[in-house]
C-alpha cells in the first residue's frame, strides 16, 4: 500500500543523515546532523534513526536524552530523507500523451488533485504520444524510485517494448487506453456504451446513414466505440457507410472531412471519437460551406472542452475524466505490490450531452447520403 513502509524488520532501516536546521557546532556554524545528535545524547546514529522513524522502543531515559539533544542543536529531521528510510518516497508518476490536450489536461488535473488530498506529490511527464518518450519516461521513473505509476498512452505498442517497461514497474495503473500483455490494473469509460448512446441519438432523429472517424481501428477505444456504435445502427436498421480511422488529433478530423467531402458525403451524420477531431471536421466543413447540423449533424466524445461555446453546440458523449484520475489513484493507492492475477478492467459509465449539432436529416440529405452509400 502506498505510504506505508516497503520493508519490514528495524535494523535494516537506512539511517538519515540530512537536515534543515543550522546551528553552532564546534565554534562553525553549519548544519546539524544525525551523528551530532547521537554524540550530543551518548547513543548510536542508528538509535536515534529509529527513534525518530519510530520503529525502536527505548527506555524513556534515553528518550529524553536524544529529545534533549535535538532541542538543543536545533535538529530538524530531513523528511526527504526520512521517507527514503521509511522506504518510500510519497511521490507517484504520471505518464500522459499530451498535456495540451484538454482530455489529459483535466485528467492530470484529477490525478494531482487526488493525490494531493492523500499526501502525495506527482511526478508528471508528457510522451507527446512517442514510444520512445514513453519508454525513456518509464526508466526515468522506475530510477527515481517513485511509489507507483499511473500510465496514459494514446497509440498501439507494436513491438511490446512498452509492455515490457511497464512490467518492470511494481506498483502500475494503466487508464483509458489498453497495453495488450500487461497484467496490471486498468480504468477505462465503457466505450462500447458510448457507442450506443451516440447511435441512439442518431436513430432518434432519423438517420439511417452514418459515419465515424476515429483512431487506430486496433485501440480499444476505437474498437470500443465503433463496435457499440456500429452493432446499435445495424439492430436499428441502419447503416455505416463512412468509417475513417487516424488517430484522435484535430489534424486527423480534418483530413477525414476532406475525405467525407471527396467521397460525395455519403452519411447524414457522423460519429467523431473524440471532441478534437470534431472539431478538426467542423473546421473543414465550414470552410466547404457545409453547414451543421443542417446538412450534416455531429456528435463527439469527451466533453472536456467548452464545447456549449462554439457553433453549434457540440452534442457529445461525456467521459467521467476526472472520476478516471482519481479512481486511478485510488486503485494504485491501495496496491500493495502487482497482483499475482490481473483484475478485469474497470469500465466507468458515460453519458450524451444534447446540444444542437444533431437534428433530423432533409429529404435532400437523405437521398444524396442514401445515392452515394448505394454506389459505394
Amino acid at each position: 500500500m502506498i505510504g506505508g513502509p516497503k520493508t519490514t524488520g528495524a535494523a535494516n532501516a537506512p539511517q538519515m543523515s540530512g537536515d534543515a536546521s543550522t546551528t553552532k557546532l564546534a565554534g562553525t556554524k553549519r548544519l546539524a546532523n544525525l551523528r551530532d545528535v547521537a554524540k550530543a545524547a551518548g547513543v548510536s546514529v542508528a538509535t536515534v534513526s529509529r527513534h525518530l522513524n519510530r520503529s525502536l522502543t527505548l527506555p524513556d531515559a534515553t528518550v529524553a536524552r536524544i529529545e534533549a539533544a535535538i532541542a538543543e542543536l536545533g535538529y530538524r529531521p530531513n523528511p526527504h530523507a526520512r521517507r527514503l528510510s521509511l522506504g518510500r518516497s510519497d511521490t507517484i508518476g504520471l505518464v500522459i500523451p499530451d498535456i495540451a490536450n484538454p482530455f489529459f489536461a483535466t485528467l492530470a488535473a484529477a490525478v494531482e488533485e487526488e493525490a494531493d488530498a492523500r499526501g502525495l506529490g506527482v511526478a508528471l511527464r508528457s510522451s507527446l504520444n512517442r514510444p520512445g518518450r514513453e519508454l525513456k519516461y518509464l526508466d526515468q521513473l522506475r530510477h527515481n524510485e517513485v511509489d507507483g505509476l499511473i500510465f496514459v498512452t494514446n497509440h498501439i505498442d507494436q513491438t511490446g517494448a512498452l509492455a515490457a517497461e511497464i512490467d518492470r514497474v511494481e506498483r502500475v495503473v494503466v487508464l483509458d487506453e489498453d497495453v495488450p500483455g500487461v497484467g496490471v490494473p486498468k480504468i477505462y469509460c465503457d466505450n462500447e456504451a458510448a457507442g450506443r448512446l451516440a447511435a441512439e441519438a442518431f436513430l432518434a432523429s432519423g438517420h439511417r446513414h452514418v459515419g465515424f472517424v476515429g483512431s487506430d481501428a486496433a485501440m480499444i477505444s476505437t474498437s470500443g466505440r465503433l463496435g457499440g456504435f456500429a452493432r446499435q445502427i445495424c439492430d436499428g436498421g441502419g447503416q455505416v457507410s463512412f468509417v475513417s480511422h487516424g488517430d484522435y488529433t484535430r489534424a486527423f478530423g480534418r483530413r477525414a472531412a476532406a475525405e467525407f467531402i471527396e467521397r460525395g458525403l455519403p452519411a447524414t451524420a457522423l460519429f467523431a471519437a473524440s471532441d478534437e477531431i470534431a472539431l478538426g471536421l467542423l473546421e473543414v466543413f465550414r470552410d466547404a460551406g457545409i453547414r451543421v447540423p443542417a446538412e450534416l449533424s455531429l456528435i463527439g466524445f469527451d466533453d472536456t472542452g467548452p464545447l456549449h461555446l462554439i457553433d453549434p453546440p457540440l452534442t457529445t458523449i461525456r467521459q467521467p475524466v476526472r472520476e478516471i484520475g482519481r479512481r486511478g489513484v485510488e486503485l494504485l493507492a491501495s496496491l500493495d505490490a502487482r497482483p499475482a492475477e490481473a483484475p478485469p478492467p474497470e469500465l466507468l459509465p458515460v453519458e450524451i450531452v444534447h446540444r444542437a449539432s444533431v437534428q433530423p436529416p432533409t429529404e435532400t440529405v437523405r437521398e444524396r447520403a442514401a445515392a452515394i452509400s448505394g454506389r459505394n
